[in-house]
């Protein structure tokens, strides 16, 4: 994990060397061993380095081509770097070095944008072509690597990199809150527009790369999409596949040389992925005072006791969970409302205590079927069974007039369409919630619906559950658990690997049928099977749980209801927020009329990174 930041300059005369050393420093905790800078009249470069692969200075970055007309920065890892390296030696390509970094830019020397589809790994990064007076950009498949652009200056400067506070640091930077970023937000609980929430700054898509010149994008393509298709495996033959191509996938992200270690929690995705690693060190975090209900690190414990590693936990109180949120908040670059979030920064800090990389399970349950919303409820499953018109009829009728209740939710989910009651794992504000909150000023962003219909266009034909796993994979992971796992991750200069989400573990999970990743109410069957081979049955067969906060309860207690009370009455809260209508939320919690902590809690977030980017700073 490092970090990238660079820009085009525009018609403003200003002192480059220092400028790109502050939008350096401003994101130092990516990358703490090193840094490095290219500066011309045409490009801008710099480079924060956290040493992961070939210690030694000859890795350091920017790194360049034999006759210098390339220029790289690069954050991330390509895991087939030692197989593409010796295909680049062949063609006569000498390295200065050992890293992985080295065989980007030769790799684009003799390819192009082909390299995209060679590497193997998770990447984000830019190369200045002086030849073409050209700058390419480039992003991992599913986007475990954060890359953002654009030109909000006043002088056309053009700005790319790894977080966008550095972009904060240059003189003609144009800093303004994006108002069609709200709306989406409240409904989704992370940043789901393409642009950001700092209007004219974007992100670019996962598996894209970009052309720009003259601070002028010229040239944009996807060079990776995906897509299920069922290859007729048997459920024997798909088993034994997932194990063999995992155990792959963890050998390579297990490369590196410094010490490795692993996330573990209760669940199977972590637990499969530090069985097959074996690590010297696991880590986990839990919540004081909450034993087996929001706190799990014994399960880690016992596991790591029962296959021989060393095991550290972490127990976070209702005090460090609300004095962290601005630091988080700060992290995230964008307001971001999931409260694994949390608990996923104190776990990265307690393993940069011990390690500088960890291997995690994000990504399988949108891979393999792991989430509740992609099985039907025994009810739900029965009352299906009623014709159609009666469902959308009951729908109308006590789906709207019970809202958040059982009754409502089972009438929504059997008789509203597909592509109006799913938006993905996060359903915070439904959009006329969200309309009657927001001020006009926000009110014209995207509605959920419209922001995923042209994904439901595409995914016209396929079956419920495919189409679900791929509106998840193009946009709740990315926007959210990969945004988390990186920005929680490089907080604490600690670099995260994803075994799950590794090219060929994709090209394995498309290939299986709809009832070889949901079966007869068990989710991610084929991968639990799989795991039956490493993993005592227990932990096979453990149900999903996720990382679960005590907010609800917290928000009830004086001290937090007072806390977030204090927020919400902040003078500027109005601009954004009906602010009684806000505050009646937080009150009806306090006293018990109604549970409405995500909806106060998504609020919040987006109130403390307001108040960081643009009251602090």
């Amino acid at each position: 994990m490092c970090g990238i930041v660079g820009y085009m300059p525009g018609n403003k005369e200003i002192d480059h060397a220092a400028v790109i050393k502050d939008m350096c420093d401003a994101m130092a905790h990516r990358g703490p061993d090193s840094d490095g800078t290219f500066i011309t009249d045409q490009i801008v470069l710099g480079f924060r380095r956290l040493s992961i692969i070939d210690l030694s200075n000859e890795a350091d970055q920017p790194l360049f081509n034999k006759d210098k007309t390339l220029a790289l920065i690069f954050n991330g890892e390509i895991y087939n770097y030692k197989e593409l390296r010796e295909d680049l030696v062949k063609q006569g390509y000498t390295f200065i070095s050992e890293t992985d970094s080295e065989v980007l830019v030769h790799g684009y020397d003799a390819w192009g944008e082909g390299v995209l589809h060679k590497v193997r790994g998770m990447f984000a990064f830019a190369i200045w072509d002086a030849k073409k007076e050209e700058l390419f950009l480039a992003r991992d498949f599913f986007g475990i690597k954060p890359l953002y652009y654009g030109a909000a200056s006043d002088d056309g400067s053009f700005f790319f990199g790894s977080e966008i506070k550095c972009f904060l640091e240059h003189p003609s930077f144009r800093k303004a809150v994006n108002p069609k970023a709200l709306r989406p937000y409240l409904t989704f609980q992370y940043p789901a527009t393409e642009e950001t929430f700092f209007k004219d700054i974007y992100k670019l898509t996962p598996g894209t790369w970009m052309k720009v010149k003259e601070g002028k994008i010229t040239d944009r393509g996807r060079y990776w999409d995906f897509n299920y298709r069922a290859a007729g495996l048997t459920d024997d033959e798909a088993t034994t596949a997932i194990g063999d191509v995992l155990r792959e996938s963890v050998r390579y992200h297990q490369m590196a040389d410094v010490q490795v270690g692993a996330f573990l929690s209760g669940g199977i995705d972590s637990s499969f992925i530090t069985a097959l690693f074996r690590p010297e060190k696991t880590f986990s975090v839990g919540f004081k005072d909450y034993d087996g209900v929001f706190n799990e690190t014994d399960l880690g414990r016992r596991l790591s006791e029962i296959l021989g590693f060393t095991h550290y936990k972490r127990l976070i109180s209702g005090d460090d969970f609300f004095e962290a949120l601005p630091t988080i908040q700060y992290h995230m670059d964008e307001p971001q409302s999931n409260l694994s979030s949390v608990p996923l920064y104190f776990l990265a800090q307690l393993a940069s205590e011990h390690v500088k990389v960890v291997l995690s399970g994000e990504g399988a349950d949108e891979l393999f079927g792991g989430y509740d919303s992609y099985m039907d409820t025994p009810h739900l499953a029965l009352y299906k069974k009623l014709p159609a018109f009666v469902r959308r009829g009951l729908y109308q009728t006590a789906g709207k007039a019970f809202p958040h209740s059982r009754l409502g939710d089972l009438a929504v989910r059997g008789g509203q369409p597909l592509r109006e009651r799913f938006v993905g794992q996060a359903r915070i504000f439904s959009d006329d919630e969200a309309l009657a909150l927001l001020t006009p000023t926000y009110r014209g962003g995207p509605s959920a619906t419209e922001l995923l219909a042209p994904e439901y266009d595409r995914l016209h034909g396929e079956d419920e559950l495919t189409t679900k796993q791929v509106i998840d994979i193009r946009t709740w992971l990315p926007g959210d658990i990969l945004l988390k796992a990186d920005k929680m991750s490089s907080a604490h200069s600690l670099e995260l690997r994803v075994p799950f989400l590794d090219k060929e573990v994709i090209h394995l999970a498309t290939q299986l049928s709809p009832d070889q990743r949901v079966c007869d109410g068990v989710a991610k069957i084929s991968l639990r099977k799989a795991a039956l081979a490493e993993l005592p049955e227990e932990w096979a067969k453990r149900p999903k749980v996720g990382f679960p906060v005590p907010l609800r309860d917290w928000l009830c207690q004086e001290k937090y209801y007072l806390a977030v009370k204090a927020v919400f009455e902040r003078p500027y809260v109005s601009e954004f927020f009906n602010q009684d209508k806000l505050l009646a939320y937080l009150q009806d919690h306090y006293e018990g009329k109604a549970m409405r902590q995500r909806y106060i809690y998504t609020v919040l977030c987006f109130l403390i990174w307001y108040d960081e980017y643009f009251v602090k700073r």
